[in-house]
């Protein structure tokens, strides 16, 4: 017989205390310590639907075999998996409320339908909620898979071993509780108990499982950390509810490339991909205007042509400020530092703003070069050539460093009409150069500035 203990859990961070503390030492979060009580002694050996037990194998006697993926009839989606969904594997979900989560899921449902047995456990909408929502996105009518409104996990595993789908997704992870748990739903202990069921049945009976995970204010998942290290695929579904485009980003991928995005249009009908997101991101460019340079980001395995932008204007007060948005501040600020150090340009006494359009967010060193000649051409009052890209990592001596992948970033740029690159002159070795383009090799950002501005 199991045996029960009373622990307090933090419902931020998933800390256990004997006792309730009025801040958790772990994450410094006040009054998120709530009593649960949870099994002391859980049975851990992983069984099949059948009841069939796992068993020590030699890792020369296991099959060696390619797992056939299963493409949906969206390429974004198929990319930003790695090339497909793999049998087996575990998916999670995450995104702000109301950000398309469930609209993206139901329109794969119906497109996985086709490929085999779906079930769609919806723990917020009933059966006939679904359906109505189904009928304005679905665009193949006669998809058809099972739709199951149900919060208790005992009654969703029944009808898994009854039923047998290939696919399983439910929605959301934090609406369904365990009756081995006496806590509430979402709470930590009820999260990471639902979520080891569901690993165990993706795991020992070959089912592709998504699951919909809800997210803080902070912008994290909800629930425990390890959460996140219990899937094999942690998808984040991005964008402003303002602006119809929305980005999903691969950040955890056992199965393929991290950093991998894909992008969609919200549209009246559900959700459309975008299959040549460089070109969006650059079709409202304003010409001749100044503070703007474009540059051949990598996410994941994809380049992306991004525009970033710029603007800085004599500071009113002492400080001068630092706004960015899609990049990160702390490599602005290093740029900054150079541009005044190496180049003699006086930034201590401008405010600086800096933006990627399009509501991308790119972290990588080869944006440095582009963040930099953006801020040159918005203080110097000078427009950059529209058919430049700039390419390259500056460090702190003013040098430009060679990044990865060239080659590819290249390409994309000339795909898309730029007649000119201004790249590290240590990457031009060896370098398969596209017709049409010409590559400028550049040493330091001095030579950069001087090069563009003239």
């Amino acid at each position: 017989m199991s045996k029960y203990k009373s622990m307090f859990v933090c419902q931020n961070c998933g800390y256990k205390s004997s006792k309730e503390l009025g801040r958790c030492p772990n994450c410094g979060e006040w009054a998120s310590f709530v009593e649960e009580r949870e099994i002391k002694e859980v049975p851990n050996a992983r069984k099949t639907l059948s009841g069939e037990k796992s068993s020590p194998i030699r890792l020369g006697e296991v099959d060696r075999h390619d797992v056939p993926r299963v493409l949906t009839d969206m390429e974004e989606f198929n990319h930003v998996l790695g090339g497909g969904v793999v049998p087996g594997s575990l998916i999670l979900i995450g995104g702000d409320p109301g950000i398309g989560k469930s609209t993206l899921l139901l329109q794969v449902s119906a497109q996985l339908a086709t490929r085999g047995e779906v079930l769609y456990v919806s723990g917020e909408e009933s059966a006939q909620q679904i359906k109505l929502r189904a009928e304005r996105l679905t665009e193949d009518e006669n998809a058809d898979f099972y739709v199951y409104a149900e919060t208790n996990m005992s009654a969703v595993r029944q009808e898994i071993e009854r039923l047998k789908p290939d696919f399983l997704i439910i929605d959301s992870i934090q609406t369904i509780m365990s009756p081995e748990i006496e806590s509430t739903q979402g709470s930590v202990s009820q999260v990471r108990q639902v979520t080891n069921e569901l690993m165990q049945i993706a795991k020992m009976n070959n089912i592709a499982i998504f699951i919909v995970g809800h997210v803080t204010k902070e912008g994290t998942l909800a629930g425990p950390r390890t959460l996140e290290h219990m899937v094999d695929t942690v998808l984040y579904f991005e964008g402003e509810r303002q602006n119809s485009f929305r980005i999903l980003r691969a950040v955890k991928n056992r199965f393929g490339s991290t950093n991998e995005i894909g992008i969609f249009e919200m549209q009246t009908s559900g959700l459309r991909e975008v299959l040549n997101p460089s070109e969006v991101f650059l079709s409202e460019r304003l010409e001749g205007a100044t503070g703007s340079a474009i540059v051949a980001a990598l996410e994941g395995t994809r380049p992306i042509l991004v525009e970033i932008q710029a603007l800085t204007t004599p500071t009113m007060f002492g400080n001068a400020k630092r706004t960015v948005s899609g990049v990160d501040y702390n490599r602005v600020g290093l740029i900054l530092a150079v541009l005044e150090k190496r180049a003699g340009l006086l930034m201590q006494n401008q405010d600086a703003f800096l933006k990627s359009a399009g509501g991308v967010k790119i972290d990588e060193p080869a944006i440095d070069l582009a963040i930099a000649v953006a801020i040159a051409s918005s203080y110097k009052e000078k427009p950059t050539n529209p058919s430049e890209c700039f390419i390259g990592e500056i460090g702190l001596t003013g040098e430009i460093r060679r990044v990865v992948r060239m080659e590819q970033r290249i390409n994309e740029a000339a795909k898309l009409g730029f007649k000119k690159a201004y790249v590290p002159k240590s990457s031009m070795d060896n370098l398969d150069i596209p017709k049409g383009l010409n590559v400028i090799g550049v040493e330091t950002i001095a030579e950069v500035l001087a090069l563009v501005f003239k």
